[in-house]
């Protein structure tokens, strides 16, 4: 009897120290696996939620980390002043050459600019513009969401929209170069065309030989500007594959210029090949003397000119990086200037570049201030690099230019006759960056 009884105690201890170990077990602090967050989420997705909500369209003296990833919590109506539109996880494809795609809807109030970015380019350059894009986006327009045009003298592939669409904040158009204004007008000879390459070429003059860079820098002359989807702005900032921006831009650069009178800016200048140029001046002359109406006082010759006006110093503003004026670009004045050297043949009989046109266009057409120097704009295209003068502004705005490479003080830079002529003074620390 008393040997049941023990094994009945023995029992009930066992079920008392079982239960409580599985009581133990159960209210334990094992760590439990974070739920996802957004920085965990690849940023490539099949379906992707709404955009980040649109930037205040003021100055912005603190933008807000970078975004990459494509996936955010809807915005607030009540901190919002517009619902953002959904993002696109590829773009919509149009049987005409002006197709679009949309993450958002341009808006142009409360002093927001009617601007665009623009870049010529073809499909094989896809994975040069994104890094293009990204730095674009990155230091300056994940803040404004400002449109982007793209320009191709072929159809763009599906994957180029695709990819393309997928970096930028705001609208992208996709739009095909007429014929028209990328092939051989009629008035030139193609014989003496065919020579002068031919000429080039053994004299080794960069792109001396190419056809495609001629139809490239007289449409970059005459007519992007005239594409259908470049109507609809007022402004636009060019855009070329492989380029890097080094600070932080912290305000509407399209808003300064509109605001502060500019017409056309520049962050690089240098001379011009003088073998692809030989005539140039004498058809810019010629058109001086056919419309003296055209030729502004207080204009910019002294950038252009040594001895005011009878010959070229081939000084130029680097056109790879522009932000300008597309209603100046379509004025009377700008075309009776393009026509007249393109009339001359000098896009093909020599091989005259959107450089040097756009800049003597600015000096003569423009009064000298309103071209615009962004010292602020940090940027490089092979194979020059502005990084702006100034220990402070640099550690300001998260730049990553070393500034012993600043193109604008050495000796083949034409950016000190800028400042001489508008007798700006140079920043300190400029003689440190010299040859």
């Amino acid at each position: 009897m008393a040997a049941g009884s023990a094994r009945i105690v023995r029992y009930l201890l066992f079920a008392f120290f079982g239960v409580m170990i599985l009581y133990f077990m159960s209210s334990s602090s094992i760590p439990r696996p974070p739920l996802p967050t957004t920085s965990d989420v690849p940023s490539w997705q099949g379906q992707q939620t709404e955009k980040p909500p649109q930037a205040p369209a003021g100055d912005v003296s603190a933008p807000p980390p970078v975004t990459v990833e494509k996936i955010a919590e809807k915005p607030n109506a009540a901190s919002s002043p517009a619902a953002s539109a959904p993002a696109v996880t590829s773009p919509k494809h149009a049987n005409e050459d002006t197709s679009s795609s949309s993450h958002s809807t341009t808006d142009t109030s409360e002093g927001r600019a009617n601007a665009t970015f623009v870049t010529l380019a073809r499909n094989s350059d896809l994975w040069e513009i994104v890094k293009s894009i990204r730095q674009v986006e990155d230091r300056f327009n994940r803040n404004y969401h400002y449109d982007w045009v793209f320009l191709n003298d072929k159809p763009f592939d599906a994957k180029f929209k695709a990819v393309t669409t997928s970096l930028i904040s705001g609208t992208t158009h996709y739009g095909e170069i007429s014929h028209e204004h990328w092939s051989f007008p009629e008035h030139i000879d193609q014989d003496k065309a065919r020579k002068v390459r031919e000429d080039m070429a053994q004299r080794k003059i960069i792109y001396g030989d190419s056809i495609s860079y001629r139809h490239m820098c007289r449409f970059e002359s005459g007519f992007f500007f005239q594409h259908p989807l470049m109507k609809q702005f007022e402004w636009y900032w060019r855009v070329e594959p492989s380029i890097e921006l080094y600070c932080d831009i912290g305000y509407d650069t399209f808003k300064y210029m509109r605001d502060h009178g500019k017409k056309y800016s520049f962050v690089l200048s240098l001379y011009e090949y003088v073998e692809t140029i030989p005539t140039l001046w004498d058809s810019v002359k010629t058109f001086m003397k056919e419309h003296p109406e055209h030729i502004v006082e207080d204009n910019a010759m002294e950038f252009l000119s040594d001895d005011k006006g009878d010959t070229y110093n081939h000084c130029h503003f680097w056109s790879n990086f522009e932000i300008g004026n597309l209603d100046w670009l379509r004025s009377q004045a700008y075309t009776d200037f393009f026509d007249r050297l393109d009339k001359d043949g000098g896009f093909f009989y020599e091989r005259w570049g959107d450089a040097p046109v756009h800049s003597i266009g600015a000096g003569l057409l423009l009064k000298k201030d309103e071209i615009h120097f962004f010292n602020d704009i940090a940027y490089y295209h092979v194979p020059f690099t502005h990084c702006p003068t100034g220990d402070q502004f640099r550690l300001d705005h998260k730049c990553h230019c070393n500034p012993k490479d600043n193109f604008d003080w050495k000796g083949y830079s034409c950016t000190s006759k800028f400042f001489e002529m508008n007798k700006m003074e140079r920043p300190v620390g400029w003689k440190d960056q010299t040859d």
